[in-house]
């Protein structure tokens, strides 16, 4: 790959089961425990689910946020709901019931959390973020603890120990214990911090600046994207804006647990064309890094040494990272409908065209079940549509049309007994599921 640098600094990791009592291969990763947990679903970023499809769709429960969205929902393995929306008053967080859609608990945190999936642990603990702070609640809305940091918090992981592991939009590192807020390893920047060598009384950063940036990604928002976790090896993947630099770089850091816990960086990408502008997406066996540039190009890396083993040029800049199955394929779409469907079939040295669906108008990250299909908002006859293709060859299974006022998806998930989850821009919670008994 062309002038692709690789340096050793300090690293990071994060991904596992709160119940974990080590590091390595063999630890259960909290992201898999069902549901739709995290941002993207899992430790990996993959956009797949451990539930299976149903196999009829059916309207089941939308229910209004009062405000714009800008984060998909988290499914915690209970089928809890967690989102939050841009609200001039009242709650701004909230947590509704997946049976029924009825409300169980809201809250108002600052402004900030309109930004962030709330991520659940096993036990549908919350953790989420907002200006300045890193904070958690119980499935009934009681909050556990909240600790202070530099920045607004993105979507959180955990790590082979048991621990929560956060980066801010600032770029710090913070590792802290989920039952107790204590922080268990010192804290990691990836964008260094100012020294006395930068001068003395220098104005400290407002907790929310630069915010707006991480919508398009900038110096003002260094990580804008959600980390993924390699469960085997505590190796962390991020993308980073550094001081200085036109673009983002991805990087791998590392969490070494134990008495002298440490996150250190391992190597760094920085001159993928137009940056690494995706949140980083692991294969199922930890060995592949899949990031898109800012250029349109689809990259697979290297996990170990981020060396680049293939590209795919899409054609257009995109959003989303691809949804990557176990056995290997990748399934890319548009945020916007500027992109057909198409699923990829990683060869290791090369990438193939398993097939196209040129017809179909995506919108947003296609949530894929455990039993091969994947469940996508399509334009539909008079209006957008949930859609389910089979992944052998791309077919439309089923096709169900949305309410005409739901606005485009922010974001797509797979609740523990199959429901599609939709979560608009325009502040809708949308559910669907086999139809109900009466």
């Amino acid at each position: 790959m062309r002038g692709v640098l690789r340096t050793a600094v300090p690293a990071l990791t994060a991904v596992f089961a709160l119940s974990a009592c080590g590091g390595g291969a063999g630890t259960d990763d909290v992201l898999s425990s069902g549901g739709w947990p995290g941002r993207h679903s899992d430790a990996r970023n993959s956009n797949t689910a451990t539930a299976e499809s149903v196999d009829d769709l059916a309207p089941g429960w939308t229910r209004p946020l009062g405000g714009p969205v800008g984060s998909p929902a988290g499914i915690a393995a209970n089928g809890q709901v967690s989102v939050a929306a841009s609200t001039e008053a009242g709650c701004n967080l909230f947590s509704f019931q997946m049976d029924t859609g009825r409300k169980r608990w809201c809250t108002r945190l600052a402004p900030a959390v309109t930004t962030i999936t709330p991520v659940s642990d096993g036990v549908a603990n919350i953790y989420v973020g907002e200006d300045g702070g890193l904070l958690s609640f119980n499935e009934h809305g009681q909050r556990r603890w909240r600790i202070p940091v530099s920045g607004s918090p993105r979507s959180a992981q955990f790590t082979s120990d048991g621990s929560l592991l956060v980066v801010t939009h600032f770029g710090q590192v913070n590792v802290v214990d989920p039952q107790t807020g204590h922080l268990e390893a010192p804290l990691f920047d990836l964008v260094p911090v100012p020294t006395v060598e930068d001068g003395q009384n220098l104005p400290r950063l407002a907790s929310d600046h630069g915010l707006p940036a991480c919508f398009g990604g900038s110096e003002d928002c260094p990580v804008a994207t959600t980390p993924a976790v390699d469960t085997a090896t505590d190796r962390v993947f991020v993308t980073v804006w550094r001081p200085g630099e036109d673009r983002s770089a991805l990087v791998a850091l590392r969490y070494t647990a134990g008495d002298d816990a440490v996150v250190s960086e391992e190597w760094s990408v920085p001159d993928l064309p137009g940056g690494a502008v995706t949140s980083p997406v692991l294969s199922a066996d930890g060995s592949t890094v899949y990031v898109h540039d800012g250029e349109g190009a689809l990259w697979a890396l290297d996990a170990e040494t981020g060396e680049a083993r293939w590209t795919h040029e899409t054609g257009r800049p995109t959003a989303l990272g691809p949804a990557v199955t176990e056995d290997g394929l990748l399934l890319l779409a548009s945020a916007d409908g500027s992109a057909p469907l198409t699923a990829l079939r990683d060869a290791g040295d090369s990438v193939e065209v398993e097939w196209e669906r040129t017809d179909v108008v995506p919108y947003g990250a296609p949530a894929v079940t455990a039993d091969g299909r994947a469940y996508v908002v399509v334009d539909g006859d008079r209006a957008l549509a949930a859609a389910v293709l089979d992944l052998a060859d791309g077919a439309t299974l089923e096709e169900e049309p949305l309410d005409p006022s739901t606005g485009l998806p922010v974001g797509t998930g797979v609740g523990p007994g199959g429901e599609f989850v939709i979560t608009t821009v325009d502040g809708d919670v949308v559910v669907l599921r086999e139809p109900q008994s009466v």
